[in-house]
């Protein structure tokens, strides 16, 4: 029997990758081998596998939901943008070049082998495949030779799931609208509808829940109660870690610059978990001001965001409170940090653009990208208020273009971890917060610094944190699922 089963969506952000995630640990727990898949993935946090290649963030989160490895399989093609109208492609683990959405639109009717050959290795080795779409599948702009929604579904004959998001209001109107754009032949896909972020008295829907399903002959399979404080990954620019309001009352407040181009701000939850800790992105000036520590992220675009920085008077802010507050630079945050930053190859958007100047590093962008897991010690003799971080253990991964070479010794090899005596810092290593030792040695250090206790015996790995999450959304789809109808389609 075909189990086979997708996640689609009404409109992006509605949970579909939460829900595949949470499909994926309560099959394994129920004694199942689900394996997660995603054609086409578009988003700024990236992941990179054992092997080196570059898949979304989401379908790793999933893979781990389903107690895997994640392998590059599991999302074939992957578009980071690079501006509103381009973004870079990246097929099988690596990038193919940069290209507008008309560019795409043309070249993406070449990889469905590539795409069938992904699955198709999956589904040798796992069952059930739960397969996660992207955006709407009713995009009927855009439904000529779909490779992520009904299109696939077709042509790897999956059952359907269409997801709607109560939170926004108006999700009747989402799932009946959708499904009437639908042809005949897509509709008879879809096997059950979910209404998800549901708060409040669940009886309150049911009225409607029986309109629904008189008027769509499709019954509704489940109610999801909405899921605060997760922490997993979720869609980039609908994320709600942006919120400005969350955790207004921290005794610690980590300042993350909101670049339009962040990427892979996943590499901050782990600070998350300390109820007394808020990390706040902000594009604002007099905010970073009142922060403990200022974070310049990782970026898809260094130089574009440079410039922002220098716009929105970003620059000038942070090398006036440099020595006074901490600052760490990951990735692109990292050559934002040092001086020049050329991209002679147009690797990126081409030009140059001094940077920060705080970290005695110039970058030159690369066509050639750098992907691979880095695990190891941090270097010795590490200064300032984060000294006790030398000989720490660390893993992570790196994603960049640019090569960054020291002022002082350009044939020397570039830390872990490098550091001022005024505070400044900075590392390619994404990831390399998820350690708890890490993690606590800095909060410890901020701590310390204002003449505050801060309690840390919560504090967890990253993966062990997460991985609570998972059984979290596996509990709530178990609850709010008809699970005698999901287990006769499945099969089971």
């Amino acid at each position: 029997m075909n189990r086979n089963l997708m996640i689609q969506g009404t409109m992006s952000g509605v949970g579909k990758s939460l829900i595949t995630a949470g499909m994926c640990r309560m099959l394994k727990q129920d004694g199942l081998n689900p394996a997660p898949f995603k054609s086409q993935n578009m988003a700024l946090n990236s992941y990179v596998t054992k092997d080196g290649f570059e898949i979304g963030r989401a379908q790793a989160m999933q893979a781990f939901a389903a107690g895997l490895t994640p392998t590059v399989e599991m999302n074939p093609v992957l578009l980071k943008p690079t501006g509103d109208t381009g973004s870079q492609v990246i097929v099988n683990g690596l990038p193919v070049g940069n290209m507008t959405a008309r560019e795409y639109f043309e070249y993406k009717r070449s990889l469905m082998p590539d795409i069938g050959k992904a699955f198709s290795s999956l589904a040798e080795q796992y069952d059930p495949i739960i397969i996660e779409g992207a955006g709407s599948p009713a995009e009927i702009n855009l439904k000529d030779h779909d490779i992520v929604n009904m299109g696939l579904a077709e042509i790897v004959d999956a059952q359907v799931f269409l997801v709607g998001d109560v939170d926004r209001g108006g999700v009747f109107a989402q799932l009946v609208g959708t499904l009437m754009l639908l042809s005949y032949k897509e509709r008879s896909r879809v096997r059950g509808l979910i209404i998800n972020k549901f708060r409040g008295d669940r009886s309150l829907l049911d009225p409607g829940i029986a309109a629904l399903e008189k008027k769509c002959g499709i019954p509704v399979i489940g109610v999801i109660p909405y899921l605060p404080d997760l922490m997993l990954e979720d869609e980039d620019s609908l994320t709600e870690r942006f919120d400005p309001r969350r955790k207004s009352d921290a005794s610690i407040t980590i300042a993350v610059v909101r670049l339009p181009r962040i990427s892979n701000f996943s590499d901050f939850d782990p600070f998350e978990q300390n109820p007394s800790v808020s990390v706040v992105y902000t594009a604002d000036p007099d905010r970073l001001a009142k922060a403990d520590l200022i974070v310049i992220p990782g970026t898809k675009n260094t130089i574009e965001d440079m410039h922002f920085m220098n716009e929105m008077h970003l620059s000038e802010r942070i090398k006036e409170l440099s020595g006074a507050i901490p600052i760490i630079g990951i990735c692109g945050g990292l050559q934002i940090l040092g001086g020049s930053i050329a991209d002679p190859e147009g690797a990126e958007s081409g030009g140059s653009i001094e940077g920060l100047g705080l970290l005695p590093y110039d970058t030159v962008m690369q066509e050639e990208k750098h992907l691979a897991q880095r695990e190891g010690t941090i270097e010795p003799g590490l200064p300032g208020i984060f000294a006790s971080l030398s000989g720490k253990h660390f893993t992570g991964y790196e994603i960049h273009l640019g090569e960054s070479v020291s002022r002082d010794d350009p044939s020397a090899h570039f830390p872990v971890l490098t550091g001022t005596d005024r505070d400044v810092y900075g590392t390619y290593m994404h990831g390399i917060f998820d350690d708890a030792d890490i993690t606590g040695t800095i909060l410890s250090a901020l701590a310390a610094r204002k003449g505050i206790s801060l309690d840390l015996s919560r504090q967890k790995d990253e993966y062990l944190f997460r991985d609570s999450g998972y059984d979290r959304i596996a509990d709530a789809l178990r609850e709010g699922m008809n699970m005698e109808l999901l287990h006769m389609l499945l099969g089971i």
